[in-house]
């Protein structure tokens, strides 16, 4: 099988375009909005450092004028310092707007007029006593602008450092992910390709990750079980050639005798004829109500049933072929217990039981059903004291047309537990089989209880 993995293909060339689509836009959208951020936050701050400077400005302005008691003496070189340690543009102006004092560029005016180098000017009163005289009006100057845009020069070169990195981390998670994603599928797809080619040993890999690997498992035990039913069906086809060989031998033999005139008809002669010819009918009729119970759960009549009396209406139709077996009968049961199920079906499954043991059972013996309830489950058993089962053949019971050693000198198409497993599974149960040998034999039908 050509290796798995190999290449994208074009699911995986598509998931790594859908991946690294929204990875660009992702980081596209994160690059603009830190830029943003980082030139409105550069702005607040630069507006923050010019308020403070400027109520720091105005504070030592209004210290300068109270000390002089005016306007005309006061020393306003503090105020003027502070504006040239913030390389910024500071006016000083008094109540009616004449410039009292100023650094940098002197703006011209009051101070309500913009500043000339528009950098987006402050003003901050100067109080002295309650009472308005001036104003201290503060601008950046180009050193201050300049650092702002420096600011932003080293936030964008970090910004598109960060970009590139996180594009080229998402392409590359991109690239694995789509990688993991599309190996298992297609060694799913070769797999299944193989196994519908003939290749029944094929299976996919179970390492994909979660839904992946649930799935592939999945198809694993499909594959396990078309194996399994192509296995049962060879052996159901080797099985039923060999219980028909027998009586169509003995059947073409005896007539060709008869034809060559090698044996007179005798009523004995043709009584044996016509015993194959009904041992070759049973087997066709049992093969032909297997294959009826097999489909049954397409057409099952359900309806609620009470166990108990099933039990105890079976086991009186069998107590005929029970009595002239030879065998004692015992029916306990606690009261109704009611599951939902096709009573025909169930009836025939319970009578196949009944007939196993009256088949089986050295005279003498016990037959006990029982019907009860146990939590969610109703459970009718069938125990008898015969011959018991081998352990080795305990697990094989259930198959079509197998027949243990016991067996071998009794009548029968070994088909009757089939279609007690048959019926008990179509109805959502289980069958369990539990014997001791010599001591005798259990068979558990589990059903959900109806409440």
């Amino acid at each position: 099988m050509r290796r798995a993995g190999k290449g994208l293909g074009q699911l995986g060339k598509r998931l790594l375009l859908a991946f690294v689509l929204v990875a660009v836009s992702s980081v596209l959208v994160l690059v603009a909005a830190a830029l943003i951020g980082v030139d409105r936050g550069v702005h607040a701050a630069q507006q923050a450092d010019r308020e403070q400077l400027a109520a720091a400005a105005a504070a030592a302005a209004a210290g300068a004028y109270q000390q002089a008691g005016g306007w005309d003496g006061a020393d306003l070189s503090r105020s003027l310092a502070i504006g040239d340690a913030a390389s910024a543009r500071l006016n000083i102006v008094d109540a009616d707007g004449n410039l009292r004092a100023g650094s940098g560029n002197p703006a011209r005016g009051n101070a309500g007029q913009a500043d000339s180098s528009g950098q987006g000017a402050v003003t901050a009163d100067v109080v002295v006593d309650g009472t308005r005289v001036g104003a201290v009006r503060v601008s950046l100057g180009g050193n201050g602008g300049n650092g702002g845009t420096r600011i932003l020069d080293v936030a964008w070169t970090w910004i598109a450092v960060a970009a590139v990195v996180a594009l080229t981390m998402a392409v590359a998670a991109s690239w694995f992910v789509t990688r993991r994603l599309v190996r298992p599928i297609r060694s799913m797809t070769e797999a299944a390709r193989a196994f519908g080619a003939g290749n029944r040993n094929v299976r996919t890999a179970g390492d994909a990750p979660g839904e992946l690997g649930d799935l592939a498992h999945a198809l694993n035990d499909m594959a396990d079980a078309v194996v399994r039913s192509d296995t049962e069906r060879r052996n159901l086809t080797a099985d039923v050639a060999h219980e028909l060989r027998t009586p169509l031998a003995a059947l073409q033999a005896g007539l060709e005798e008869l034809r060559d005139g090698l044996m007179e008809p005798t009523p004995a002669g043709l009584a044996g004829l016509h015993d194959q010819s009904l041992r070759l009918g049973r087997v066709v009729a049992d093969l032909a109500e297997l294959s009826a119970v097999e489909t049954a759960a397409l057409s099952l009549d359900l309806a609620p049933v009470d166990l108990a009396a099933l039990a105890a209406d079976a086991l009186s139709r069998s107590e005929p072929q029970l009595r002239a077996a030879g065998l004692a009968t015992e029916l306990e049961s606690a009261g109704p217990v009611w599951v939902r199920a096709d009573g025909d079906r169930l009836h025939q499954a319970v009578g196949n039981l009944l007939a196993n043991s009256a088949r089986y059972c050295r005279k003498g013996g016990r037959v006990t059903l029982k019907a009860l309830a146990d939590g969610g489950e109703a459970v009718l058993t069938v125990a008898d004291t015969g011959p018991g089962i081998p352990a080795e053949e305990l697990p094989h019971i259930f198959d079509r047309l197998w027949r243990g050693r016991a067996a071998e000198q009794i009548a029968g198409s070994g088909i009757g537990l089939a279609l007690v497993r048959e019926i008990v599974t179509s109805h959502g149960g289980t069958v369990q089989a539990a014997s001791t040998p010599w001591e005798g034999t259990t068979i558990s039908l589990h059903l959900p209880r109806l409440r």
